[in-house]
């Protein structure tokens, strides 16, 4: 590399550190955030029940709950990584526009309106209801684990960023930052969590804007944007192949991706939460229509973000060269590189960070923490109303308190997203398998369910991990990236050699990760039904209609239903 081009390097990072503009925007944030936990917890109307307390008295508007649903569905981890992978990968992501929507469909017809009508605080209620007692606990346990792991990595990641631009230590970030958010969750409930989230994914809206329009008006504007993407081939999209061990096809976002949001949204804790926060059934529609419309507004921001950042490197990869040690890195030196001159940029773009990783935590406490009290605390001790608050806070910090050692963990662990994405990979197929069979299938039954649970799991957990454990040996290599190019910067790169085909292990252990939750939904219905049908009883046949999909009680027959 020229001595040029060491200098500016050099200069940016310099220049990225923050100012006193930054620190007074970073910090007003969660100033704010931890403000509005102590008015809804000290100042504002009293929440003396748990209905108050885990769902806003029922009575919370519309636009604050939608925003609490978008900014809690959509983390620090995806504004940093998706436009990072399109960077890599090329804009194939565009595909994901097909599952938000067809999400939000199945959330308005197919579960939502099950859930709503049993009026259940606890999604996982109503797997005790349909089958019984093992089913559910068996889903509680896989959520909590789930839950428990993405809430150290959701905040330790936005933490590393804050500690490039501050110098603090990431250790010290992150605690300071769970201990806050614990504050303001425990002490304020439900709304708290839910104005919190409006003002972070207004803080999100903004650092993606600003973003935006600095990445246009300093990469030649938008005409040049799109020439030099398609000439990288960052805009071939039109990959219609049926090959499941590619990544970046149609089908692949059209119907693995559509399966994953589908476990992560439609069948969520904090999705049915939010929806029994608003009065009526209308406004629960209405929030999952303003979730549907601002995910796809966030999501083409960051689509656009990735794109524009390949146009500014592409013919000087900042990866490629050293420059960043990691392509997850590539965001924060973009607004390092396009920002330099602009006073309070680095702060709004970490704070928006911080306010989808605040928001994902935050609601991820409350979840948790109505899950564990409705299905185990109230399930086996009779708690006076009266008490039943002070119990509630106490679990959101026991929860925040393992939360922040694992913290600790994962400082030590470069893999740990890694770990994550595999168990979520393994768990959202697995809850929502099992939530279909009760749903959509009316001749399923607890032995159906439970042994599909557990088929699905073990089946999901070697498929996932062998894929992992390959990867790690190098055996499966990562060829499906686009062409990168150093010709603008003087550097040469002796190259690695290529796996060759023969080498590869079995294409079982090679599917895309897009499908795992496709897949470990069906290995759950398709022995969940198997295994109803043999087990079948009399009594498997008494199905209240309540139970089963409007969408689907088609299916029920006079014998199925009471």
């Amino acid at each position: 590399m020229s001595a040029t081009n060491i200098t500016t390097i050099t200069t940016i990072q310099e220049n990225f550190l923050f100012t006193w503009i930054d620190y007074s925007v970073f910090i007003g944030m969660l100033g704010l955030s931890g403000l509005i936990g102590v008015y809804f917890g000290f100042f504002g109307s009293k929440q003396n029940s748990t209905n108050d307390y885990l769902l806003g008295g029922k009575s919370m508007f519309v636009f604050p709950v939608a925003m609490s649903v978008i900014s809690s569905n959509i983390s620090g981890l995806a504004i940093m990584s998706v436009p990072a992978d399109i960077y890599k990968y090329g804009a194939a992501y565009i595909w994901s526009f097909i599952p938000i929507i067809a999400t939000s469909l199945c959330a308005l017809y197919i579960y939502m309106p099950v859930f709503l009508k049993l009026e259940l605080v606890s999604v996982f209620e109503y797997l005790q209801i349909r089958f019984d007692k093992k089913v559910k606990l068996l889903a509680t346990i896989v959520y909590a684990l789930q839950i428990i792991i993405y809430n150290s990595v959701a905040i330790y990641l936005p933490s590393l960023a804050f500690g490039q631009v501050s110098q603090f230590d990431t250790n010290v970030i992150a605690v300071t930052t769970c201990v806050l958010c614990i504050f303001y969750t425990a002490v304020g409930g439900l709304k708290a969590v839910v104005w919190t989230d409006t003002l972070q994914t207004l803080s999100i809206f903004v650092s993606l804007v600003v973003v935006f329009i600095l990445g246009i008006l300093q990469s030649g504007g938008f005409s040049s944007i799109i020439a030099v993407a398609k000439e990288g081939h960052r805009l071939d999209i039109f990959n219609f192949q049926l090959d499941p061990t590619l990544r970046d096809t149609f089908w692949s976002y059209a119907i693995g991706c559509t399966f994953l949001w589908i476990g992560d949204f439609a069948i969520n804790q904090s999705t049915l939460q939010r929806l029994r926060a608003v009065p009526t059934k209308t406004h629960a529609a209405k929030v999952i229509l303003i979730f549907c419309v601002g995910t796809l507004i966030i999501k083409a921001f960051v689509t656009f973000t990735g794109i524009m950042m390949y146009s500014r490197y592409a013919n000087c990869d900042p990866l490629t060269t050293g420059q960043i040690s990691h392509v997850d890195q590539v965001l924060p030196f973009f607004v390092m590189d396009i920002g330099r001159n602009v006073p309070g940029l680095s702060g709004i773009f970490v704070a928006g960070i911080f306010a989808a990783a605040l928001s994902s935590l935050s609601t991820s406490l409350m979840n948790l923490a109505t899950v564990i009290y409705t299905d185990f605390v109230s399930a086996f001790l009779s708690v006076p109303c009266r008490n039943a608050t002070y119990i509630l806070k106490l679990i959101v910090f026991l929860i925040g308190v393992v939360c922040v050692g694992l913290i600790f963990v994962i400082g030590n662990m470069g893999s740990i997203l890694q770990v994550y994405v595999t168990l979520d990979g393994i768990t959202s197929g697995i809850l929502l398998g099992l939530f279909t069979l009760g749903v959509v299938f009316p001749s399923a039954n607890k032995h159906g369910a439970l042994y599909g649970g557990i088929v699905g799991f073990i089946f999901s957990f070697v498929m996932v991990f062998g894929n992992q454990w390959y990867k790690h040996k190098g055996l499966i290599p990562d060829n499906q990236a686009k062409p990168f190019s150093t010709e603008g910067c003087n550097y040469t790169q002796s190259l690695l050699p290529k796996i060759q085909d023969e080498n590869l292990p079995s294409a079982f252990f090679r599917i895309c990760f897009w499908y795992n939750s496709l897949i470990g939904t069906l290995a759950v219905v398709i022995v969940g039904v198997i295994v109803s049908f043999i087990t079948r009883k009399k009594n498997d046949y008494l199905i209240s209609s309540d139970l089963i999909s409007p969408t689907f009680q088609f299916l029920l027959k006079n014998r199925y239903s009471k």
